[in-house]
């Protein structure tokens, strides 16, 4: 039995266009809660041996130190992440002086980062960004430039990048949210699990495109119904590669400890926006284009 994709493709642009549009209004409201990879700073994390002390009796104790704006975050059940402008050794050394004379603590990590590395990363991270879309776009432009047909091959990249843009778009703003709710900070592991998604959500809809053009240069089928083969051909195919993808990732997610959490979740994000998009939005965004140029 097959399954007719096509036939509410509006229904499937307005659910993507309400998440997409849910996005930027969180980008623009929200932004971003950039960590100190992009900013600069220092982050020290401790873990108590005993009992937690509150936020406010943190604050208070460090406050004889110039931290600057101290962000104080719990995590764990017993564990503290402190953020602050970037400090010297000695003031680290202070820190852990005055947080251990109270109460037992082990330190978990201590990272640095002055404001010209950050700012070094944040034009560099948008630089393989741009490059990363460019590379798409002429690769799929490139590969298709045979296809039968009247959708021209550039159209081919173009709904390509509609549907990494949807894939990437929707998971940044839902960290936008999570940046002010909870305060998680973008960190060059999110951007490298957005950067992977870029890989996984063109290699599902190059797929799907590969199988099109296949079919529309072996059976005497139309556009429309071409795409509707190539859909219900490669289903069982997308649908078995992205659960056992998902069922590691959620794994990760839940037993992989607080520094993989929010890499996997961006992971988990790409991947599943990644499946829906290959099915229920290129394709169809294609086949938009054939009937508006019939």
């Amino acid at each position: 039995m097959k399954i007719n994709f096509l036939k509410y493709s509006k229904i499937y642009f307005l659910i993507s266009g309400f998440l997409v549009l849910g996005s930027i209004v969180s980008l623009l409201v929200f932004g971003l809660n950039m960590g100190i990879d992009f900013t600069g700073g220092s982050i020290l994390e401790i873990e108590y041996k005993g009992e937690v002390p509150s936020i406010l009796e943190i604050e208070e104790d460090l406050s004889v130190l110039e931290l600057g704006k101290l962000m104080v975050q719990p995590t764990k059940e017993k564990g503290v992440i402190l953020r602050m402008k970037e400090i010297p050794e000695s003031t680290h050394s202070d820190i852990l002086n005055i947080l251990g004379g109270k109460r037992e603590i082990e330190e978990i990590r201590f990272d640095s980062i002055g404001p010209v590395i950050g700012k070094e990363v944040k034009e560099k991270t948008k630089i393989v960004i741009f490059l990363a879309l460019v590379s798409i776009l002429l690769y799929v432009t490139f590969a298709f430039r045979k296809v039968s047909g009247s959708v021209k091959s550039w159209q081919y990249g173009i709904a390509t990048l509609l549907a990494l843009f949807h894939d990437v778009l929707i998971p940044i703003g839902v960290f936008s949210i999570l940046g002010k709710l909870y305060s998680v900070e973008i960190s060059i592991p999110i951007i490298t699990a957005l950067l992977t998604v870029f890989g996984y959500s063109v290699n599902d809809t190059v797929v799907i495109f590969d199988r099109l053009r296949e079919n529309l240069s072996k059976k005497k089928l139309s556009f429309k119904e071409a795409v509707n083969e190539s859909l219900n051909q490669n289903l069982s195919r997308s649908i078995s590669t992205s659960l056992t993808t998902l069922f590691v990732l959620l794994a990760i997610f839940f037993f992989g400890g607080e520094s993989l959490r929010y890499f996997s979740l961006a992971l988990i994000l790409g991947v599943a926006l990644g499946t829906y998009s290959s099915i229920f939005l290129a394709p169809p965004i294609l086949v938009k284009w054939f009937e508006r140029k019939r």
